[in-house]
């Protein structure tokens, strides 16, 4: 499939051919989701933690005897039901981490990229490249592409100039085309991809 090539300065400067494999997959909407949720509960921490009965602080001595004293029997200041006690099934660290192989996590990445395509959604640039970080640069180049949602920038390698220039920008986020991942392209609007940067996505996707 092919799509227009652009310059910053928002010109048609050519055509260039993306790869059905990448961009005209079929879109898998559970595969992506499965994706997008174990993304989400990977960068989750796991280190809430409640004392029980056992670890909270305080006397082991029995409140009051057992009988004749017209009261309930207790037999712990540390039970769960009193004030300062321990907590019954509280949260323990633990780990969220999902696994899911490399095949499928590949594939949900072609799906949103082939949804992303269908919805013309995707803009391929000559190149990108500032001579200093400027944010209006980088602000510029979004407006004479017609993006007013937000954006997802893709660099083929660490380039502080960009990274720099794009950091001021609330709804703007640059990504290593390495570091592709589904929640980062769901949540773009639109997804601002270099060639070079192109050739290495369809590279180890293609």
């Amino acid at each position: 499939m092919k799509v227009p090539l652009m310059n910053m300065a928002g010109q048609n400067v050519g055509e260039v051919e993306l790869s059905e494999i990448v961009f005209k997959a079929p879109i898998n909407t559970a595969l992506m989701h499965q994706a997008f949720a174990r993304q989400l509960a990977n960068a989750r921490q796991g280190t809430a933690k409640t004392k029980t009965r056992g670890e909270v602080s305080g006397s082991t001595r029995k409140m009051w005897r057992q009988k004749h004293t017209g009261r309930a029997r207790q037999g712990s200041r540390k039970a769960p039901h009193w004030r300062k006690g321990g907590t019954a099934f509280g949260p323990i660290p633990r780990s969220y981490e999902q696994q899911m192989p490399k095949k499928m996590r590949r594939a949900a990445l072609r799906s949103a990229l082939s949804a992303k395509a269908a919805e013309n959604q995707i803009v391929v640039l000559d190149a990108l490249a500032v001579e200093s970080p400027k944010t209006k640069a980088i602000s510029d180049m979004l407006r004479n592409l017609n993006i007013s949602t937000s954006a997802l920038i893709l660099l083929p390698e660490s380039s502080p100039e960009v990274e720099r220039s794009v950091r001021n920008l609330a709804d703007v986020q640059y990504l290593r085309a390495q570091y592709l991942n589904v929640r980062d392209l769901l949540k773009a609007g639109a997804v601002v991809i270099p060639k070079s940067a192109l050739d290495v996505i369809e590279g180890w996707l293609g």
